[in-house]
């Protein structure tokens, strides 16, 4: 493991920009496979599950175990390779706009009135080493918000545009999927992302923010697919059989 943090650091350090997109595309990739695995069990649990015939109903449809589709985990791939370097600015924007801690200047400025020392030699003592102080929880909590409110539509946004276009959808279609998809999806941003990125503003260096945000994209992106494959099918069936049970107690009831 430290093996590996060495190699990143020089990688980020020669290259940051196309360290941080080939890690994102990767790690979005990764997160692909998780969720297409996990709906391939899921549907083969389904299956196995099934209950047994009944008269009165509609027979179940038949569950369809998905077959693996690597084009589709390169389209995440070629997503997350996009994201990287636009996440990795943006995380640079709010390092510099909110910082957490005093910059070294602005604490030399508060000691210099504390202590009537010159502005020049309190300056350079302060700058010999880290900047020092609390954290800023109000700056923090911009941070936040900031994100949420616009790098998070953002993102959300450009990742249903781009996968439309990638799987060849019509602007119609593309139109409708924004419809179906982009409220749910906000929401459920909105109900899990604000923690994520306290604890990635507040504790990761900035060259891991990036990487760790795509590693908690690895389970939202399961969740999400969790999601969307558990709630469609189920209500369909329920809904086609409530109408077969009702067509065949009209028919006995003619026949009377």
């Amino acid at each position: 493991m430290a093996a590996i943090g060495r190699i990143y650091n020089q990688a980020f350090e020669r290259s940051p920009a196309g360290t941080l997109a080939v890690t994102n595309g990767l790690l979005s990739g990764v997160a692909d496979v998780v969720a297409q695995g996990s709906q391939m069990g899921l549907a083969y649990r389904e299956s196995k599950n099934q209950p047994p015939p009944n008269p009165l109903m509609a027979p179940p449809a038949r569950v369809e175990i998905p077959a693996y589709d690597p084009v589709r985990t390169l389209r995440f791939v070629a997503f997350g390779t996009f994201m990287g370097p636009i996440l990795a600015r943006w995380n640079h924007f709010l390092e510099h706009q909110f910082p957490l801690r005093p910059s070294a200047p602005a604490v030399a400025a508060a000691a210099q009135k504390l202590t009537g020392g010159t502005a020049q030699s309190v300056n350079k003592a302060v700058s010999s080493g880290p900047a020092r102080g609390n954290v800023s929880l109000t700056a923090l909590a911009k941070r936040v918000g900031m994100d949420q409110v616009v790098m998070a539509p953002f993102g959300l946004a450009i990742f249903l545009g781009s996968m439309g276009v990638m799987e060849g959808h019509s602007l119609p279609a593309i139109q409708k999927k924004y419809v179906d998809l982009y409220p749910p999806a906000i929401k459920a941003n909105w109900t899990v992302w604000p923690l994520i990125q306290f604890v990635n503003f507040r504790f990761m260096p900035l060259p891991y923010r990036v990487p760790f945000q795509a590693t908690c994209g690895v389970f939202w992106t399961l969740y999400l697919s969790l999601l969307n494959s558990s709630g469609g099918t189920k209500v369909e069936q329920a809904r086609a059989d409530l109408e077969s049970a009702e067509e065949k107690m009209k028919q006995a009831a003619a026949k009377r």
